[in-house]
């Protein structure tokens, strides 16, 4: 009986046959495994920020999305599969968003114990919290999951009665059109505080703000605001180069000394911006306010801070200006520059000056936390929008009321979508397309089949 045996060119294709469905079966199971996900169009849109992710990032548990919305709208269309199709980029990242679909039309007493009130109106549930949402966007639904997830209620108190700035103002000298409105985005609650009717500074403040005062604090104020501080109260003190009219105290109490005179920045000059404004740039990476920051914060007639070094605060530089600049003493912050300012080796002080410092110390078995700007401005409505001014800001709030889990990274900058052409240019692509290409498929068409007939 005569056997017979794969030829060596048999063994081959059989061995690359098999090796061939293993590395496919092999890949198919990482690809179920460990499924990897790459977004390709223009500007990452199917894709959320970086600090949308940051924010899934802290929601522990589920959250509970109840979609309000008929089968079709008359303006929109299937509209459940536009918020379908949107919620998917938050499953992406966080697999327990629990998506439900509610029709207003037959479920309507529902609807109605819900107090909805829009059709594709969304009920957006978390930690027992819950809120309303009108609007589809990521920037809504990120801020919407922001504030569900503070638990705890954290109010920022202002100091109100002597001409402060307000939080909630709307004057271009107030901060709340675009700096208030923020922290209230974030889940703050705020509110104002005449300390010449509290008895003292509430307990439940996470945050006190203290803006330049136009009339002097009483000093039966002062003697409030001194206590807070010995409690272990957290500050934010944006203060500006005035008199601090009544704060005297309180500088002492911290050991900062705030000599005269405003920042003058030549590298706010080249970037057309008046050489009284102090650019920030580089930021220390250690300090969780700061960290992993890179935009551009613009200070307004900034004043330089300075401290004595003690054993009882812990100090940390935030903001550093003006390397090349210095400090004048000739120029106030209501003043107007006529001619280009010039550096005076009798009465400036060379840069760089430090403008932003953080002090923290254990006290009271707690950890106190203050920021001292020396720019109130950078955050008042008439400067806010320039830079990251409004983030550093908010930063700075979360750190204070320890929220360094919500400190989160800088959305991406828009890029330009638009692509224009010249006439050349739609000229040499239309030839190509229209003549040119026809043309060379006809030629390649041409010499298969000559060669096909000359065989």
């Amino acid at each position: 009986m005569q056997r017979k045996f794969l030829s060596a060119p048999m063994l081959r294709n059989l061995l690359f046959v098999l090796l061939l469905l293993s590395v496919a079966f092999g890949l198919g199971y990482l690809a179920t495994r460990h499924p990897v996900q790459r977004d390709i169009t223009h500007n990452a849109r199917n894709s959320l920020e970086s600090g949308s992710v940051e924010v899934l990032k802290q929601l522990s548990g589920p959250v509970n999305i109840a979609v309000y919305a008929t089968e079709q709208d008359a303006r929109l269309g299937d509209i459940r599969k536009i918020i379908r199709d949107f919620l998917s980029l938050y499953q992406r990242y966080k697999a327990d968003i629990n998506l439900v679909f509610i029709d207003p039309e037959k479920e309507a007493e529902k609807t109605r114990a819900a107090r909805v009130q829009l059709n594709g109106e969304m009920v957006v549930e978390y930690a027992g919290r819950s809120e309303h949402l009108t609007q589809l966007n990521e920037q809504t639904l990120t801020s919407t999951l922001l504030r569900l997830a503070h638990t705890s209620d954290q109010t920022v108190m202002y100091l109100d009665g002597h001409g402060e700035r307000k939080l909630d103002g709307i004057a271009n000298h107030d901060m709340g059109t675009l700096f208030g409105a923020k922290l209230k985005q974030n889940g703050f609650r705020l509110n104002s505080l005449n300390l010449a009717l509290a008895q003292e500074v509430p307990g439940n403040a996470s945050v006190l703000v203290i803006t330049q005062p136009q009339l002097d604090l009483l000093p039966g104020e002062a003697d409030k605001l001194l206590r807070h501080v010995e409690r272990g109260g957290n500050l934010l003190w944006l203060v500006d180069a005035e008199p601090l009219h009544g704060l005297e105290r309180l500088a002492e109490k911290l050991d900062l000394l705030l000599p005269p005179g405003i920042v003058i920045d030549p590298a706010a000059t080249e970037m057309n911006a008046p050489s009284t404004w102090s650019l920030g740039a580089g930021y220390p990476l250690q300090h969780p306010i700061t960290r992993n920051f890179n935009l551009i914060t613009a200070f307004p007639y900034a004043r330089p801070l300075m401290w004595n070094e003690n054993t009882g605060w812990q100090h940390q530089v935030l903001v550093e200006v003006a390397a090349r600049g210095w400090v004048s003493h000739n120029i106030t912050s209501g003043s107007a520059l006529g001619d280009k300012p010039h550096f005076d080796k009798q009465h400036d002080t060379p840069g760089p000056a430090i403008i932003a410092v953080a002090l923290q110390r254990n006290i009271n078995d707690r950890e106190q936390r203050i920021v001292v700007v020396g720019s109130g401005a950078f955050l008042a409505n008439s400067f806010a929008g320039n830079g990251g001014n409004v983030d550093l800001g908010v930063n700075m709030v979360n750190w204070l009321a320890s929220e360094e889990r919500f400190i989160t990274l800088q959305p991406r900058a828009a890029k330009d979508s638009n692509l224009v052409l010249s006439k050349t240019h739609l000229a040499i692509i239309g030839i190509c397309f229209l003549a040119g290409l026809p043309l060379l498929l006809s030629a390649v068409g041409g010499v298969m089949w000559w060669k096909r007939r000359s065989a």
